[in-house]
């Protein structure tokens, strides 16, 4: 059991038979009575959100969990599939559980693969990704006084705010945290 003033940004707990990982952690301290926890935190299995206030004091149950590091190899249309680059095994997610960080993923992609019991639950994106831009709407050029950016698609479909300069074909590096353009490669 681990104390809920111990929960932070990444941090996976079980609270009623479910696996939550904290996306959002805010401690509030009234002038008088217990200190309040609210956490935003993200179902592992069903990919639901669920936001939940906490008075200083509780205790939820931590689990312990396995770290594996895998290869992207494909989407079938509703599960993605990894291979363990140790054992070869070949563990698939549902898209459910991917959520977001679905734009990251193109195949040879090395992340690490999280497991509990067994059963692959999540996973850790290197903190930057490579990918080739396929679509890059033209930007009107203006104001030069602050930096010029228009609006690119990359290869795996994500969007990305990028400076005036990025043309088609062109590789740029994203942060995966934030989803910011970090630089053309």
């Amino acid at each position: 059991m681990i104390d809920v003033n111990d929960l932070r940004k990444g941090v996976t707990f079980e609270l009623d038979g479910n696996l939550y990982k904290v996306l959002e952690y805010e401690h509030h301290k009234p002038g008088r009575g217990k200190a309040t926890i609210r956490v935003k935190a993200r179902d592992l299995r069903t990919g639901a959100t669920l936001e939940k206030t906490f008075i200083s004091g509780d205790r939820v149950q931590d689990i312990r969990l396995d770290y594996h590091n895998v290869q992207f190899l494909y989407f079938d249309g509703s599960l993605y599939h990894f291979m363990d680059t140790d054992t070869y095994d070949q563990p698939a997610i549902p898209a459910e559980v991917i959520g977001e960080n679905a734009g990251y993923l193109k195949e040879g992609l090395e992340l690490k693969l999280t497991f509990y019991n067994g059963e692959p639950i999540d996973i850790e994106l290197p903190v930057t990704v490579d990918l080739v831009v396929t679509e890059a709407e033209v930007a009107v050029r203006g104001d030069t006084a602050t930096g010029v950016t228009k609006r690119v698609t990359t290869e795996t479909g994500l969007q990305v705010q990028v400076p005036n300069f990025v043309e088609v074909g062109d590789r740029i590096r994203i942060d995966t945290r934030s989803g910011a353009y970090v630089t053309r490669v």
